[in-house]
């Protein structure tokens, strides 16, 4: 007869282990997406979870007298995998943004659209830069990045023993919001100089020719130098899309060296 027996202690380890896997499921990008069923998801962090167990040796228990004890440590492994999750879900973000800056000044603006997948009103360059960017996600390899990553925050942050530094928190939350904006305005910047010098060319036409109704020829003529220079710097997307994954690496460095003991 087969012995399943185990003793209680494992049983809560594993658990711990789960919450953190779980939490950082349903926050990080790609395997937090909407279209993702959340079946498929438990059952993922389930079966990762399962594997980071056996390859987690020794296993240091955690000590506690009562369960609102046990229930503050699977808070703060919640809470870890949460913030490891946005860490690098956040920098993705930095796509929409570049979007919204491109769509602002072409006038595509007025286009935009509740996206059922993010749950975000996105307008369509940052639909083009959120897809071109997941896809290259996917290429790349970084999905088995992020979860390399999670597995080796069980070496950094042993299960349990979580330390939030506030301060360290705020001062990557502030270095990040910098970069974010920096970032975004790059992407954003050959469609922003092309706009800028249309601009100042049909501010010179509205003098020469105040007859002419600049509102109305204007729109055109931004849309279309704005979707012309879209097309022939679609080679740079991969260099942009570099430069996200990077910070993605740096935000999860940053925040998990946050809350190392």
């Amino acid at each position: 007869m087969v012995d399943f027996a185990f003793p209680l202690e494992e049983l809560e380890y594993f658990l711990l282990i789960f919450a953190r896997i779980t939490a950082f499921m349903f926050t990080a990008p790609f395997y937090s997406q909407n279209n993702v069923p959340r079946m498929l998801k438990v059952a993922l962090s389930a079966f990762i979870s399962f594997l980071l167990y056996e390859a987690i040796m020794p296993h240091e228990y955690v000590v506690y007298d009562t369960l609102l004890g046990y229930t503050v440590y699977i808070l703060k492994e919640t809470v870890t995998g949460l913030v490891i999750g946005f860490s690098a879900n956040v920098a993705m973000q930095i796509s929409a943004f570049a979007g919204q800056i491109v769509d602002t000044d072409i006038g595509f603006s007025m286009s935009a659209q509740m996206d059922p997948v993010t749950q975000q009103n996105t307008t369509v360059t940052g639909y083009l830069y959120q897809y071109v960017f997941l896809l290259l996600f996917m290429v790349t390899g970084l999905h088995r990045y992020l979860l390399q990553a999670l597995g080796e925050t069980f070496t950094l942050i042993p299960v349990g023993k979580t330390v939030f530094e506030l301060q360290a928190f705020y001062d990557g939350l502030l270095g990040f919001m910098a970069d974010y904006i920096m970032i975004g305005f790059r992407i954003a910047l050959p469609v922003f100089a092309v706009i800028l010098i249309v601009n100042c060319m049909l501010g010179v036409m509205a003098k020469i020719a105040p007859q002419m109704n600049m509102f109305a020829v204007g729109i055109q003529i931004k849309s279309m130098a704005g979707l012309i220079v879209l097309y022939v710097t679609v080679s740079i997307m991969p260099h942009a899309a570099d430069i996200i994954f990077l910070q993605m690496k740096t935000n999860i460095a940053t925040f998990v060296k946050a809350m190392m003991p």
